[in-house]
Protein backbone atom coordinates (compact mmCIF):
# COMPACT_ATOMS: atom_id res chain seq x y z
CA UNK A 1 0.00 0.00 0.00
CA UNK A 2 1.08 3.54 -0.65
CA UNK A 3 1.22 6.45 1.73
CA UNK A 4 -1.43 9.06 1.11
CA UNK A 5 0.01 12.52 0.54
CA UNK A 6 -1.12 15.27 2.82
CA UNK A 7 -2.99 18.18 1.31
CA UNK A 8 -1.05 20.68 3.43
CA UNK A 9 2.58 20.86 4.45
CA UNK A 10 3.46 19.72 7.95
CA UNK A 11 4.46 22.29 10.54
CA UNK A 12 8.20 22.18 11.22
CA UNK A 13 9.45 21.92 14.77
CA UNK A 14 9.56 25.26 16.52
CA UNK A 15 11.54 25.78 19.72
CA UNK A 16 10.27 28.49 22.04
CA UNK A 17 11.75 29.41 25.39
CA UNK A 18 9.22 28.63 28.13
CA UNK A 19 9.80 32.03 29.71
CA UNK A 20 8.66 33.71 26.48
CA UNK A 21 5.22 32.09 26.62
CA UNK A 22 2.34 34.10 28.11
CA UNK A 23 1.79 33.30 31.76
CA UNK A 24 -1.54 31.72 32.72
CA UNK A 25 -2.73 33.86 35.62
CA UNK A 26 -6.30 34.01 36.96
CA UNK A 27 -8.17 37.29 36.83
CA UNK A 28 -9.18 39.23 39.92
CA UNK A 29 -12.35 37.21 40.59
CA UNK A 30 -10.73 33.79 40.27
CA UNK A 31 -7.79 34.97 42.39
CA UNK A 32 -10.32 35.72 45.11
CA UNK A 33 -11.84 32.27 44.68
CA UNK A 34 -8.41 30.64 45.02
CA UNK A 35 -7.60 32.74 48.07
CA UNK A 36 -10.89 31.80 49.74
CA UNK A 37 -10.41 28.09 49.00
CA UNK A 38 -6.90 28.24 50.44
CA UNK A 39 -8.09 30.00 53.59
CA UNK A 40 -10.67 27.29 54.35
CA UNK A 41 -8.23 24.47 53.55
CA UNK A 42 -10.39 23.19 50.70
CA UNK A 43 -7.69 21.22 48.87
CA UNK A 44 -6.49 19.36 51.98
CA UNK A 45 -10.06 18.45 52.92
CA UNK A 46 -10.86 17.22 49.41
CA UNK A 47 -7.71 15.12 49.21
CA UNK A 48 -8.51 13.46 52.53
CA UNK A 49 -12.09 12.72 51.43
CA UNK A 50 -11.29 11.48 47.91
CA UNK A 51 -8.16 9.40 48.62
CA UNK A 52 -10.12 6.10 48.99
CA UNK A 53 -11.51 6.55 45.46
CA UNK A 54 -8.05 6.61 43.86
CA UNK A 55 -5.66 3.71 43.29
CA UNK A 56 -2.48 3.40 45.29
CA UNK A 57 0.75 4.70 43.79
CA UNK A 58 2.27 1.20 43.75
CA UNK A 59 -0.27 0.05 41.18
CA UNK A 60 0.46 0.45 37.51
CA UNK A 61 -1.49 2.88 35.39
CA UNK A 62 -1.76 6.53 34.55
CA UNK A 63 -2.13 8.79 37.61
CA UNK A 64 -5.57 10.27 38.02
CA UNK A 65 -6.53 13.92 37.73
CA UNK A 66 -6.53 15.87 40.98
CA UNK A 67 -10.11 15.90 42.36
CA UNK A 68 -9.62 19.55 43.30
CA UNK A 69 -9.13 20.31 39.59
CA UNK A 70 -12.31 18.39 38.78
CA UNK A 71 -14.31 20.39 41.33
CA UNK A 72 -12.81 23.67 40.14
CA UNK A 73 -13.78 22.87 36.56
CA UNK A 74 -17.38 22.29 37.64
CA UNK A 75 -17.18 25.57 39.54
CA UNK A 76 -16.20 27.23 36.27
CA UNK A 77 -19.32 25.67 34.72
CA UNK A 78 -21.43 27.29 37.45
CA UNK A 79 -19.76 30.70 37.18
CA UNK A 80 -19.71 30.75 33.37
CA UNK A 81 -23.23 29.26 32.85
CA UNK A 82 -21.95 26.15 31.05
CA UNK A 83 -24.27 23.16 31.15
CA UNK A 84 -22.33 20.38 29.42
CA UNK A 85 -19.00 18.89 30.40
CA UNK A 86 -17.77 19.35 26.83
CA UNK A 87 -18.38 23.10 27.09
CA UNK A 88 -16.61 23.22 30.46
CA UNK A 89 -13.55 21.35 29.14
CA UNK A 90 -13.41 23.59 26.06
CA UNK A 91 -13.64 26.76 28.15
CA UNK A 92 -10.91 25.61 30.52
CA UNK A 93 -8.62 24.77 27.62
CA UNK A 94 -9.13 28.12 25.85
CA UNK A 95 -8.90 30.60 28.73
CA UNK A 96 -5.53 31.65 30.16
CA UNK A 97 -7.28 33.04 33.23
CA UNK A 98 -9.06 29.76 33.99
CA UNK A 99 -5.86 27.82 33.31
CA UNK A 100 -4.25 29.88 36.05
CA UNK A 101 -7.22 29.19 38.33
CA UNK A 102 -6.80 25.44 37.74
CA UNK A 103 -3.00 25.59 38.08
CA UNK A 104 -2.20 24.58 34.48
CA UNK A 105 0.55 26.19 32.44
CA UNK A 106 0.14 27.05 28.78
CA UNK A 107 2.12 23.98 27.71
CA UNK A 108 -0.03 21.58 29.77
CA UNK A 109 -3.21 19.93 28.52
CA UNK A 110 -6.28 20.47 30.67
CA UNK A 111 -8.57 17.48 31.42
CA UNK A 112 -10.86 16.34 28.62
CA UNK A 113 -14.63 16.01 29.00
CA UNK A 114 -14.29 12.22 29.11
CA UNK A 115 -12.00 12.60 32.12
CA UNK A 116 -14.73 14.57 33.88
CA UNK A 117 -17.13 11.69 33.27
CA UNK A 118 -14.63 9.17 34.68
CA UNK A 119 -14.07 11.22 37.85
CA UNK A 120 -17.82 11.70 38.30
CA UNK A 121 -18.29 7.93 38.26
CA UNK A 122 -15.32 7.45 40.58
CA UNK A 123 -16.48 9.81 43.32
CA UNK A 124 -19.49 8.63 45.28
CA UNK A 125 -22.43 10.76 46.33
CA UNK A 126 -21.37 10.40 49.96
CA UNK A 127 -17.92 11.83 49.20
CA UNK A 128 -19.45 14.81 47.39
CA UNK A 129 -21.76 15.37 50.37
CA UNK A 130 -18.68 15.41 52.62
CA UNK A 131 -17.08 18.02 50.33
CA UNK A 132 -20.32 20.00 50.53
CA UNK A 133 -19.92 19.91 54.31
CA UNK A 134 -16.54 21.65 54.00
CA UNK A 135 -18.26 24.75 52.61
CA UNK A 136 -21.01 24.51 55.23
CA UNK A 137 -18.38 24.62 57.98
CA UNK A 138 -16.75 27.62 56.31
CA UNK A 139 -20.10 29.41 56.21
CA UNK A 140 -20.62 28.59 59.88
CA UNK A 141 -17.26 30.12 60.84
CA UNK A 142 -18.27 33.37 59.13
CA UNK A 143 -21.71 33.45 60.75
CA UNK A 144 -23.58 32.58 57.55
CA UNK A 145 -25.15 29.30 58.71
CA UNK A 146 -27.69 29.08 61.52
CA UNK A 147 -29.85 26.09 60.63
CA UNK A 148 -32.76 27.11 62.86
CA UNK A 149 -35.21 28.09 60.11
CA UNK A 150 -35.22 25.94 57.00
CA UNK A 151 -37.16 25.99 53.75
CA UNK A 152 -37.76 23.30 51.16
CA UNK A 153 -38.89 23.59 47.56
CA UNK A 154 -38.49 21.89 44.19
CA UNK A 155 -38.19 23.04 40.60
CA UNK A 156 -38.03 21.46 37.13
CA UNK A 157 -35.14 20.66 34.82
CA UNK A 158 -35.43 19.36 31.27
CA UNK A 159 -34.06 15.84 30.83
CA UNK A 160 -31.71 14.66 28.11
CA UNK A 161 -34.50 12.60 26.57
CA UNK A 162 -37.13 13.05 23.87
CA UNK A 163 -40.86 12.52 23.86
CA UNK A 164 -40.57 11.02 20.39
CA UNK A 165 -38.66 8.03 21.79
CA UNK A 166 -41.40 7.01 24.25
CA UNK A 167 -42.35 3.36 24.30
CA UNK A 168 -45.23 1.51 25.92
CA UNK A 169 -44.03 -0.33 29.00
CA UNK A 170 -45.88 -3.55 28.16
CA UNK A 171 -45.93 -3.78 24.36
CA UNK A 172 -42.75 -1.69 23.67
CA UNK A 173 -44.73 0.02 20.93
CA UNK A 174 -43.45 3.42 19.85
CA UNK A 175 -45.71 6.31 20.85
CA UNK A 176 -46.06 7.75 17.34
CA UNK A 177 -46.68 4.33 15.82
CA UNK A 178 -49.54 4.06 18.31
CA UNK A 179 -50.89 7.51 17.35
CA UNK A 180 -50.63 6.78 13.61
CA UNK A 181 -52.62 3.59 14.11
CA UNK A 182 -55.37 5.55 15.91
CA UNK A 183 -55.31 8.21 13.17
CA UNK A 184 -55.77 5.56 10.47
CA UNK A 185 -58.75 4.16 12.36
CA UNK A 186 -60.31 7.64 12.30
CA UNK A 187 -59.83 8.11 8.55
CA UNK A 188 -56.65 10.23 8.66
CA UNK A 189 -53.68 9.53 6.42
CA UNK A 190 -51.01 8.11 8.78
CA UNK A 191 -48.27 9.33 6.42
CA UNK A 192 -49.32 12.96 6.84
CA UNK A 193 -47.19 14.01 9.82
CA UNK A 194 -48.93 17.36 10.36
CA UNK A 195 -52.38 15.80 10.27
CA UNK A 196 -51.28 13.09 12.73
CA UNK A 197 -49.92 15.73 15.14
CA UNK A 198 -53.15 17.73 14.90
CA UNK A 199 -55.14 14.56 15.56
CA UNK A 200 -52.97 13.65 18.56
CA UNK A 201 -53.37 17.12 20.06
CA UNK A 202 -57.18 17.09 19.88
CA UNK A 203 -58.07 13.39 20.17
CA UNK A 204 -60.51 12.39 22.89
CA UNK A 205 -59.03 10.78 25.99
CA UNK A 206 -55.47 11.83 25.16
CA UNK A 207 -53.22 11.04 28.11
CA UNK A 208 -49.51 10.33 28.28
CA UNK A 209 -49.21 8.50 31.57
CA UNK A 210 -45.82 7.76 33.11
CA UNK A 211 -47.28 4.46 34.27
CA UNK A 212 -47.77 3.37 30.64
CA UNK A 213 -45.02 5.16 28.70
CA UNK A 214 -41.27 5.27 29.32
CA UNK A 215 -38.19 6.56 27.51
CA UNK A 216 -35.91 3.51 27.06
CA UNK A 217 -32.78 5.70 26.99
CA UNK A 218 -33.58 7.45 30.28
CA UNK A 219 -36.15 5.48 32.30
CA UNK A 220 -35.98 7.85 35.30
CA UNK A 221 -37.02 10.88 33.22
CA UNK A 222 -40.76 11.49 33.41
CA UNK A 223 -43.29 13.34 31.28
CA UNK A 224 -44.18 16.65 32.89
CA UNK A 225 -44.46 20.40 32.54
CA UNK A 226 -41.30 22.46 32.08
CA UNK A 227 -40.70 25.91 33.52
CA UNK A 228 -42.30 27.62 30.51
CA UNK A 229 -45.36 25.34 30.58
CA UNK A 230 -44.43 23.00 27.72
CA UNK A 231 -44.67 19.21 28.01
CA UNK A 232 -41.31 17.44 28.02
CA UNK A 233 -39.23 14.83 29.84
CA UNK A 234 -38.32 16.27 33.23
CA UNK A 235 -36.59 15.79 36.56
CA UNK A 236 -37.30 17.55 39.87
CA UNK A 237 -34.36 19.06 41.78
CA UNK A 238 -35.05 19.87 45.42
CA UNK A 239 -33.27 22.29 47.79
CA UNK A 240 -33.32 22.50 51.56
CA UNK A 241 -32.14 26.03 52.39
CA UNK A 242 -31.23 28.01 55.48
CA UNK A 243 -33.75 30.85 55.44
CA UNK A 244 -31.53 33.14 57.54
CA UNK A 245 -28.62 33.18 55.10
CA UNK A 246 -29.75 31.48 51.87
CA UNK A 247 -27.17 28.68 52.11
CA UNK A 248 -28.18 25.37 50.52
CA UNK A 249 -28.09 22.65 53.20
CA UNK A 250 -28.88 19.64 51.02
CA UNK A 251 -30.08 18.91 47.53
CA UNK A 252 -31.12 15.97 45.42
CA UNK A 253 -32.65 15.32 42.00
CA UNK A 254 -35.79 13.19 41.93
CA UNK A 255 -37.90 11.78 39.06
CA UNK A 256 -40.18 14.26 37.35
CA UNK A 257 -43.39 12.70 38.68
CA UNK A 258 -42.25 12.44 42.32
CA UNK A 259 -44.74 14.00 44.74
CA UNK A 260 -43.31 16.72 46.97
CA UNK A 261 -45.24 15.70 50.06
CA UNK A 262 -44.18 12.04 50.05
CA UNK A 263 -41.28 11.45 52.44
CA UNK A 264 -40.66 15.13 53.18
CA UNK A 265 -40.00 14.41 56.87
CA UNK A 266 -37.32 11.89 55.99
CA UNK A 267 -35.60 14.35 53.67
CA UNK A 268 -35.74 17.12 56.26
CA UNK A 269 -34.21 14.84 58.88
CA UNK A 270 -31.46 13.96 56.40
CA UNK A 271 -30.75 17.69 56.01
CA UNK A 272 -30.61 18.01 59.82
CA UNK A 273 -28.09 15.16 59.84
CA UNK A 274 -25.99 17.05 57.29
CA UNK A 275 -26.06 20.10 59.56
CA UNK A 276 -25.11 18.00 62.58
CA UNK A 277 -22.08 16.60 60.75
CA UNK A 278 -21.00 20.02 59.49
CA UNK A 279 -21.52 21.77 62.85
CA UNK A 280 -21.08 19.09 65.54
CA UNK A 281 -20.67 21.63 68.37
CA UNK A 282 -24.32 22.76 68.10
CA UNK A 283 -26.97 20.62 69.86
CA UNK A 284 -29.17 18.65 67.48
CA UNK A 285 -32.42 20.15 68.81
CA UNK A 286 -31.27 23.63 67.77
CA UNK A 287 -31.55 22.72 64.10
CA UNK A 288 -34.74 23.03 62.03
CA UNK A 289 -36.97 24.56 64.66
CA UNK A 290 -39.18 25.94 61.86
CA UNK A 291 -39.83 24.74 58.31
CA UNK A 292 -41.44 26.68 55.46
CA UNK A 293 -42.74 25.15 52.24
CA UNK A 294 -45.46 25.68 49.66
CA UNK A 295 -48.80 23.88 49.67
CA UNK A 296 -47.47 21.02 47.53
CA UNK A 297 -45.66 19.71 50.62
CA UNK A 298 -48.78 19.57 52.78
CA UNK A 299 -49.91 16.14 53.97
CA UNK A 300 -51.52 15.44 57.34
CA UNK A 301 -49.28 12.45 58.05
CA UNK A 302 -46.11 14.43 57.25
CA UNK A 303 -47.25 17.44 59.28
CA UNK A 304 -47.90 15.16 62.26
CA UNK A 305 -44.46 13.55 61.96
CA UNK A 306 -42.78 16.97 61.74
CA UNK A 307 -44.53 18.02 64.97
CA UNK A 308 -43.33 14.82 66.65
CA UNK A 309 -39.76 15.68 65.56
CA UNK A 310 -40.00 19.10 67.20
CA UNK A 311 -40.39 21.02 63.95
CA UNK A 312 -42.91 23.84 63.51
CA UNK A 313 -44.11 23.56 59.88
CA UNK A 314 -45.43 26.65 58.12
CA UNK A 315 -47.19 25.05 55.16
CA UNK A 316 -50.53 26.05 53.65
CA UNK A 317 -53.28 23.43 53.43
CA UNK A 318 -54.58 23.40 49.81
CA UNK A 319 -57.76 21.57 50.87
CA UNK A 320 -58.53 23.52 54.04
CA UNK A 321 -61.99 24.62 52.82
CA UNK A 322 -63.06 21.10 51.81
CA UNK A 323 -61.41 19.04 54.52
CA UNK A 324 -63.73 17.19 56.96
CA UNK A 325 -61.88 17.85 60.19
CA UNK A 326 -64.60 16.16 62.27
CA UNK A 327 -63.80 12.81 60.66
CA UNK A 328 -60.06 13.06 61.35
CA UNK A 329 -58.40 11.54 64.39
CA UNK A 330 -57.59 13.66 67.42
CA UNK A 331 -53.90 13.58 66.55
CA UNK A 332 -54.55 14.83 63.04
CA UNK A 333 -56.98 17.52 64.25
CA UNK A 334 -54.36 18.80 66.66
CA UNK A 335 -51.77 18.89 63.87
CA UNK A 336 -54.16 20.79 61.59
CA UNK A 337 -54.92 23.38 64.28
CA UNK A 338 -51.25 23.96 65.00
CA UNK A 339 -50.47 24.22 61.28
CA UNK A 340 -53.27 26.74 60.80
CA UNK A 341 -52.07 28.89 63.71
CA UNK A 342 -48.49 28.83 62.42
CA UNK A 343 -49.61 29.83 58.92
CA UNK A 344 -51.70 32.81 60.10
CA UNK A 345 -49.17 34.07 62.62
CA UNK A 346 -46.94 37.07 61.98
CA UNK A 347 -43.77 34.99 62.27
CA UNK A 348 -45.17 32.38 59.88
CA UNK A 349 -45.92 34.98 57.21
CA UNK A 350 -42.44 36.45 57.59
CA UNK A 351 -40.94 32.96 57.21
CA UNK A 352 -42.91 32.36 54.00
CA UNK A 353 -41.56 35.62 52.58
CA UNK A 354 -38.05 34.42 53.38
CA UNK A 355 -38.83 31.12 51.67
CA UNK A 356 -39.83 32.88 48.47
CA UNK A 357 -36.72 35.05 48.59
CA UNK A 358 -33.99 32.53 49.34
CA UNK A 359 -35.32 29.37 47.68
CA UNK A 360 -36.26 31.04 44.41
CA UNK A 361 -32.90 32.80 44.39
CA UNK A 362 -31.02 29.52 44.81
CA UNK A 363 -32.90 27.91 41.91
CA UNK A 364 -32.30 30.98 39.76
CA UNK A 365 -28.54 30.89 40.39
CA UNK A 366 -28.11 27.13 40.06
CA UNK A 367 -30.51 26.39 37.20
CA UNK A 368 -30.99 29.53 35.12
CA UNK A 369 -27.53 31.08 35.57
CA UNK A 370 -25.56 27.96 36.49
CA UNK A 371 -26.22 26.01 33.30
CA UNK A 372 -28.39 23.25 34.82
CA UNK A 373 -31.90 24.08 33.62
CA UNK A 374 -31.33 21.72 30.67
CA UNK A 375 -29.25 18.69 31.63
CA UNK A 376 -26.92 16.62 29.46
CA UNK A 377 -26.70 13.72 31.94
CA UNK A 378 -29.11 10.86 32.55
CA UNK A 379 -30.21 9.24 35.76
CA UNK A 380 -31.02 10.67 39.19
CA UNK A 381 -27.68 9.67 40.70
CA UNK A 382 -25.56 11.42 38.07
CA UNK A 383 -27.77 14.49 38.16
CA UNK A 384 -27.67 14.58 41.96
CA UNK A 385 -23.87 14.53 41.89
CA UNK A 386 -23.67 17.41 39.43
CA UNK A 387 -26.36 19.35 41.27
CA UNK A 388 -24.62 18.85 44.61
CA UNK A 389 -21.37 20.35 43.27
CA UNK A 390 -23.39 23.28 41.92
CA UNK A 391 -24.95 23.76 45.39
CA UNK A 392 -21.45 23.69 46.91
CA UNK A 393 -20.37 26.39 44.46
CA UNK A 394 -23.47 28.41 45.29
CA UNK A 395 -22.46 28.35 48.96
CA UNK A 396 -18.95 29.39 47.94
CA UNK A 397 -20.51 32.29 46.07
CA UNK A 398 -22.32 33.34 49.27
CA UNK A 399 -19.01 33.29 51.13
CA UNK A 400 -17.31 35.34 48.40
CA UNK A 401 -20.12 37.90 48.52
CA UNK A 402 -19.69 38.16 52.28
CA UNK A 403 -15.90 38.57 52.07
CA UNK A 404 -15.43 40.65 48.92
CA UNK A 405 -18.86 41.98 48.01
CA UNK A 406 -19.06 39.97 44.76
CA UNK A 407 -20.02 36.34 44.28
CA UNK A 408 -19.87 35.75 40.50
CA UNK A 409 -17.74 36.98 37.58
CA UNK A 410 -20.72 38.90 36.18
CA UNK A 411 -21.23 40.64 39.49
CA UNK A 412 -17.54 41.50 39.64
CA UNK A 413 -17.70 42.96 36.13
CA UNK A 414 -20.84 44.90 36.98
CA UNK A 415 -19.12 46.22 40.10
CA UNK A 416 -16.18 47.41 38.05
CA UNK A 417 -18.47 49.21 35.61
CA UNK A 418 -20.39 50.71 38.53
CA UNK A 419 -17.14 51.93 40.10
CA UNK A 420 -16.14 53.61 36.83
CA UNK A 421 -19.56 55.24 36.67
CA UNK A 422 -19.17 56.47 40.24
CA UNK A 423 -15.75 57.96 39.46
CA UNK A 424 -17.17 59.63 36.36
CA UNK A 425 -20.06 61.11 38.35
CA UNK A 426 -17.74 62.27 41.15
CA UNK A 427 -15.39 63.92 38.66
CA UNK A 428 -18.32 65.63 36.95
CA UNK A 429 -19.62 66.90 40.31
CA UNK A 430 -16.15 68.24 41.16
CA UNK A 431 -15.94 70.09 37.83
CA UNK A 432 -19.40 71.57 38.34
CA UNK A 433 -18.52 72.83 41.81
CA UNK A 434 -15.27 74.27 40.48
CA UNK A 435 -17.14 76.13 37.75
CA UNK A 436 -19.64 77.40 40.31
CA UNK A 437 -16.78 78.72 42.44
CA UNK A 438 -15.12 80.43 39.48
CA UNK A 439 -18.44 81.94 38.35
CA UNK A 440 -19.16 83.24 41.84
CA UNK A 441 -15.71 84.79 42.10
CA UNK A 442 -16.08 86.37 38.68
CA UNK A 443 -19.52 87.77 39.64
CA UNK A 444 -18.00 89.68 42.56
CA UNK A 445 -15.69 91.67 40.28
CA UNK A 446 -18.04 92.35 37.39
CA UNK A 447 -21.65 93.29 36.78
CA UNK A 448 -23.84 90.17 37.23
CA UNK A 449 -25.90 90.89 34.11
CA UNK A 450 -22.82 90.90 31.91
CA UNK A 451 -21.59 87.52 33.10
CA UNK A 452 -21.93 84.94 30.31
CA UNK A 453 -23.63 81.61 30.95
CA UNK A 454 -21.45 78.52 31.22
CA UNK A 455 -22.90 75.31 29.74
CA UNK A 456 -21.44 71.84 30.01
CA UNK A 457 -22.66 69.01 27.80
CA UNK A 458 -21.84 65.51 29.00
CA UNK A 459 -22.51 62.04 27.68
CA UNK A 460 -26.11 60.98 26.90
CA UNK A 461 -26.23 59.12 30.23
CA UNK A 462 -25.77 62.46 32.11
CA UNK A 463 -28.22 65.32 31.69
CA UNK A 464 -27.07 68.75 30.47
CA UNK A 465 -25.93 70.94 33.33
CA UNK A 466 -26.15 74.73 32.87
CA UNK A 467 -24.60 77.03 35.48
CA UNK A 468 -25.20 80.74 35.33
CA UNK A 469 -23.39 83.51 37.07
CA UNK A 470 -25.77 83.33 40.03
CA UNK A 471 -24.35 79.90 40.95
CA UNK A 472 -27.74 78.06 40.75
Amino acid sequence: MFERRRSTAEQKELWIVAGDLPEATPDAFYRRVNRTLEDIGFAQEVWAICTPAYAEESRAGRPGVDPVVYLKMLMVGFFEDLGSERAIASRCADSLSIRGFLGYALTEATPDHSTLSVIRERLSLEQLEAIHGVLLRALRRHGLLKGRKLGIDSSVIEANASLRALQHRNTEENYWDYVRKLAAENGIDPQDAKAVRRFDKKRFGRKTSNEEWVNPHDPEAKVGKTKDGATDMTYRPEHVTDLESGAIISTQVRPGDAADCVGVTERIMAAVGTLAQAVPEVPLERFCQELAADEGYFAIEEITQLHECGVRPVIADPHASKRRVDKASEEHRSALRRASRALSSKSGKALLRKRGEHLERSFCHVLDHGGLRRTTLRGCEKLSKRHLVAATTFNLSLLLRHLFGVGTPKQALAGAVSALGWLYTAALAFIRRLIEFIAAAFALSTVPSSTPAIAITTSPAISRITNKSTGC
